[in-house]
């Protein structure tokens, strides 16, 4: 799962060009974190 979490930053990090673009993938990878561990409760 920590694979998973990790490519997905690595490719919503790759692929923001502006500062507004990092902070919507930053809060992206929040939720789907958020979400992965309210699955593993």
């Amino acid at each position: 799962m920590r694979i998973i979490l990790a490519l997905v930053a690595l490719t919503g990090l790759a692929a923001c060009e502006t500062a507004e673009g990092f902070g919507q993938d930053v809060s992206t990878l929040g939720n789907e974190i958020t979400e992965e561990s309210r699955e593993a409760q």
